[in-house]
């Protein structure tokens, strides 16, 4: 009884009857489940009527024998397959690892590199190998008769030990800096660009503005010495340097201040609270990073500080164009003073000595910075008559103003020739007003065809070509549906907006001037560079209908 009670506990399942795991593909999560088909044990017919009697001695142990191995069984097979999970898991974790490692290793850029080398360091050992060949050589054919060698064998062998150690000392001492005027090869280094995101640009703006204080701080100093602001201050300025420049210390003076004020930046940086300016600084309120904005925030925001930078570069392209066309006789007539000047200059200090001369600018230099300037500042119309540096400065023209004079002279000689050839041809009785409503036309067509509009209706002659603008419909959330490029004009009734999409009639919008409740500049007019001009215009008009409009309803 013992014997088959055994027997049947440990009697386990053969090798070829469970699944083979090693064999079986990779299984993944869908696939893995807890139906795994399992073949049943064989059991020999003995064992079987055994099981089959139920008046048998030992049945119920038996029963409960059988079903604690199928259970056991079971539980290790559940195991099995967690840990055949676990390991793939592990295996697709490394594997992304082991990705990322490459990547950021640049393997193929480091087996270039070491490819170059190993080709230099076979180069430098030819080179060395030609080199040993051509000395060897050379001795071969310099060697002298075995008895002169006797002789000479020791006075070589002095020469040589002398010669080394000279050798030795000149590398330790002077080796290093030898090293250091080697030549090589230039690398070119690819810089990575940053892709365009709101966030960074307004970051770079502030960096810009915050880095640009000292300097437009020093000159809202300077400015305000000219203009007596203090007049206390500006009055000892004036005979300090005025005292410095007669006795000839100018350069001195200028070189102290320039050594004061590091001193004070030094105490600042080490605690000290020192603030002196003469023109009260005054603190801007610093706006919290803001993380949720909606689109149309982050578009506007992006506006605001395009804007910013564009007026920026505008300004500094204005600077840079006008130094240029002065130098390259883009207007002779403001050039030949400079060149004058210039030539009165290299005279003076080819006969005057140098101390004449120094005293003679440094005197111009204050008087002029501090009297004449701030005489001119106060009468304007003195100084647009007498102020030779701000009237050849304000007359020098930019690059775009010679291409708009260009433009305009080529148009005037068309509209001579063509007023010319027009005159004979044109009806009689056809006047100025008629001309123009007749002729005007917009891109695509005819201005009253396209907003289907009266003839009376024209754009007026602030907008005759129209202000380039972008329509931002607020309600759309499709990017082509929420910014629409184009052209506004503005009637005496109406604004229209001229889509830029070749066959798109139905984008354009038409709204009465009368129907307008509310008109907010930096909002509307963000995106648009004759923003001032056109909020004016439309400002204007509005007022003026709807001040019509009242007066009729009143009457």
């Amino acid at each position: 009884m013992l014997r088959r009670l055994d027997k049947i506990r440990f009697r386990g399942h053969k090798r070829d009857d469970f699944l083979d795991l090693a064999e079986s593909p990779n299984a993944s999560d869908t696939e893995c489940s807890d139906e795994i088909p399992l073949k049943v044990p064989r059991t020999s017919p003995r064992d079987s009527e055994e099981l089959r009697d139920p008046a048998g001695p030992g049945t119920l142990i038996m029963a409960t024998g059988v079903q604690d191995f199928n259970r056991t069984e079971f539980d290790r097979l559940n195991e099995i397959k967690g840990h055949l999970e676990i390991a793939l898991l592990e295996k697709h974790f490394l594997q992304e690892e082991l990705r990322k490692l490459r990547e950021e290793t640049n393997a193929e850029m480091l087996r270039q590199e070491l490819d170059r080398e190993r080709q230099r360091r076979m180069e430098l050992e030819q080179k060395v190998q030609e080199v040993l060949k051509a000395r060897t050589e050379e001795q071969m054919a310099q060697q002298p008769p075995k008895g002169q060698a006797q002789a000479s064998n020791g006075a070589e062998r002095r020469s040589q030990g002398l010669s080394s150690r000279l050798q030795k000392w000149f590398y330790e001492r002077f080796g290093e800096y030898v090293e250091d005027f080697r030549f090589q090869p230039e690398e070119n280094t690819v810089e990575t660009e940053e892709p365009l995101s709101a966030r960074r640009l307004t970051e770079n703006m502030r960096r810009l503005k915050r880095g640009a204080k000292p300097v437009t701080n020093f000159v809202k100093n300077l400015s305000a010495l000219s203009d007596w602001y203090s007049v206390y201050t500006s009055a000892i300025a004036f005979t300090v340097y005025m005292n410095a420049v007669w006795h000839g210390w100018a350069i001195p003076l200028f070189l102290f201040l320039a050594i004061l004020r590091l001193s004070l930046n030094y105490l600042i940086a080490r605690g000290w609270r020192i603030q002196w300016s003469i023109v009260p600084e005054v603190s801007e309120p610093v706006e919290p990073p803001k993380e949720d904005l909606t689109v149309s925030e982050k578009f506007q925001l992006v506006l605001d500080v395009a804007q910013k930078a564009q007026n920026l570069f505008g300004k500094m392209a204005d600077i840079l164009e006008k130094i240029k066309n002065l130098f390259m006789w883009v207007q002779p007539e403001i050039t030949q003073k400079l060149y004058v000047a210039l030539w009165a200059a290299f005279l003076a200090s080819c006969f005057f000595p140098y101390r004449l001369v120094g005293l003679a600018v440094g005197l111009y230099a204050g008087i002029k910075f501090f009297l004449i300037d701030f005489i001119f500042k106060r009468c304007p119309r003195l100084r647009a008559k007498y102020d030779t540096p701000y009237i050849i400065w304000r007359s020098l023209p930019t690059d775009p103003q010679l291409k708009e004079r260009s433009s305009a002279a080529v148009s005037r000689r068309l509209q001579t020739t063509s007023s010319r050839s027009y005159v004979p041809s044109a009806p009689a009785g056809l006047g100025k007003e008629e001309d123009a409503g007749r002729f005007h036309s917009t891109k695509k067509g005819n201005f009253h065809e396209i907003f289907n509009l009266t003839e009376n209706e024209r754009p007026l002659a602030v907008c005759e070509n129209g202000w380039r603008c972008c329509l931002i419909n607020r309600d759309r959330k499709m990017p082509t549906d929420y910014i629409r490029n184009g052209v506004l004009y503005v009637t005496e009734n109406y604004l229209c907006f001229e889509s830029s999409k070749s066959g798109s009639s139905k984008r354009n919008k038409v709204i009465k001037l009368v129907d307008i409740t509310d008109i907010q500049k930096p909002l509307v007019f963000g995106a648009m560079v004759h923003r001032d001009e056109a909020f004016e215009t439309i400002l204007s008009q509005y007022i003026k209908i709807t001040s019509a409009a009242a007066s009729g309803g009143d009457s």
